[in-house]
């Protein structure tokens, strides 16, 4: 029996608009319609749906589901083995994320900076320490480190909350910017790269557009880096690098 739009949106857990927009990507297109002229959505339809929906909470752009579902050669019992995979890993990697904040909650109340051992367990497995010996050696001569190891040393525990949080925050927004296929030269994305360029001036050091650009190219040419990005959402050190970049030529122009 045909589903309405509403009906699959109630049953999906997701909201109409989500699913008129998959429809004109050619990501979802319902089977029929109805004499009105109302989409109308059969069985086959909801099983691609649900394959659209594993592979975006792994992470992967509408625009490489769209590529991947419309492949020739697509097995949907090899691609729900592999998502299951992937489910599992990520859900290990949120149990170590559970235990990071209840460790940050059970000594929140002491009120002192965070030792190595406690910063790695809030980041997981991005280590702020363990670039220490190499920024030390690349940027230890300059100003911006002598500033934000001063600055730094003083955090406190709810201090790397908050930046981590607010750094968060930036890197999710560009993210959904990603995924909507919002261009890096757009004014609302070049707006979250000044927001991510205040807030590195705000928690370490003056960033100036140029001392930004050259953390976004850090983004594309360093490995670690680029993983730690995409790791948030395929494919966003080089947005993030590219939104740098303009928002820097912005600046310059203006």
């Amino acid at each position: 029996m045909a589903l309405t739009v509403s009906q699959v949106a109630r049953l999906a857990r997701i909201s109409i608009r989500t699913l008129h927009h998959y429809d004109e990507l050619g990501l979802l297109t319902p089977s029929g319609r109805s004499e009105a002229g109302y989409r109308l959505y059969a069985a086959e339809d909801l099983r691609r749906l649900q394959q659209v929906l594993f592979y975006k909470e792994l992470g992967f752009p509408l625009e490489e589901i769209l590529r991947v579902l419309n492949d020739p050669d697509f097995d949907v019992r090899a691609a729900l083995h592999t998502q299951r995979r992937l489910l599992l890993e990520k859900a290990g990697h949120l149990q170590a994320l559970v235990r990071a904040v209840d460790a940050a909650l059970d000594t929140l109340e002491r009120g002192t900076p965070m030792s190595q051992e406690e910063q790695a367990k809030m980041f997981g497995d991005f280590e702020p320490s363990t670039y220490d010996e190499e920024v030390r050696e690349r940027w230890g001569h300059t100003e911006a480190y002598r500033e934000s190891a001063k600055r730094t040393s003083r955090y406190t525990r709810e201090d790397w909350q908050r930046l981590k949080a607010e750094g968060d925050a930036l890197l999710r927004q560009l993210a959904a910017q990603l995924e909507a296929g919002t261009p890096p030269t757009d004014e609302g994305v070049m707006d979250l790269a000044e927001q991510h360029r205040q807030y590195i001036s705000r928690w370490f050091y003056p960033c100036a557009h140029a001392m930004h650009r050259g953390l976004g190219e850090m983004y594309v040419t360093d490995a670690r880096f680029t993983a730690s990005l995409d790791g948030v959402r395929p494919g966003l050190a080089r947005y993030a690098h590219e939104a740098f970049q303009a928002n820097a030529a912005r600046a310059l122009s203006q």
